[in-house]
């Protein structure tokens, strides 16, 4: 579905990452343990991009926030603006589809401890850039972090300091595409309530208006 300049399933170019998958092959055979693909449509008006795979969501099922505890939230939010066709994400047979909506990772690779290196989201960033150039005029980026917020500035070659991340916040990109920031919905930021299924609804809102 997609280019190799977009993603690549054979891309070992991290030789830390290339490493600890094979090892992580061995223990759970099963698992996809590989590069995980951007799952959702080809040319949509939303482009979601998170951190990296999870080591038993993403990592196993080989989908984007599928089979872990961040994807809960975040597909029953894409459900309830009419951005997916069901609540959850269980697997790759389970019937799933987006709707004018991507998700995608700044490295598509799983890293130990969930924490990928700077010079591997550097190696990787040439993919994001190229998926994010694909997408139509005037789409929206939003970022789930500050890694993936600082990795769609590198992708447009811009400073760090051009976008400050905070949550719910809106910036225009040099090509006229609109970046939107909101705290990770990991397990860790919703039982500290760092993030709250109200915070994340008031992203989806703001999203909408710009699509509009």
């Amino acid at each position: 579905m997609f280019s190799k300049l977009v993603f690549d399933l054979e891309c070992r170019a991290c030789k830390r990452l290339d490493k600890f998958l094979c090892e992580v092959k061995q223990k759970h055979p099963t698992y996809h343990a590989r590069p995980v693909p951007p799952f959702g449509e080809k040319n949509p008006q939303l482009l979601i991009v998170g951190l990296a795979p999870g080591m038993h969501g993403a990592n196993a099922s080989g989908r984007p926030f599928t089979g872990d505890t961040s994807g809960v939230l975040l597909y029953q939010t894409l459900f309830d603006f009419g951005f997916s066709n069901q609540n959850k994400s269980e697997s790759l047979d389970d019937g799933l589809s987006l709707i004018n909506c991507r998700i995608t990772n700044a490295v598509k690779c799983l890293p130990p401890q969930n924490k990928p290196m700077a010079a591997e989201v550097k190696q990787c960033n040439h993919f994001l850039a190229e998926e994010i150039n694909s997408l139509p005029e005037q789409a929206v980026v939003m970022v789930l972090g500050s890694i993936a917020h600082q990795a769609v500035l590198k992708a447009y070659g811009l400073k760090l300091s051009a976008a400050k991340f905070g949550h719910n916040k809106q910036y225009t990109l040099p090509d006229g595409k609109k970046l939107v920031s909101s705290y990770h919905c990991s397990r860790y930021n919703l039982q500290t309530k760092r993030l709250t299924p109200e915070m994340f609804a008031d992203v989806f809102e703001t999203i909408c208006q710009l699509i509009k």
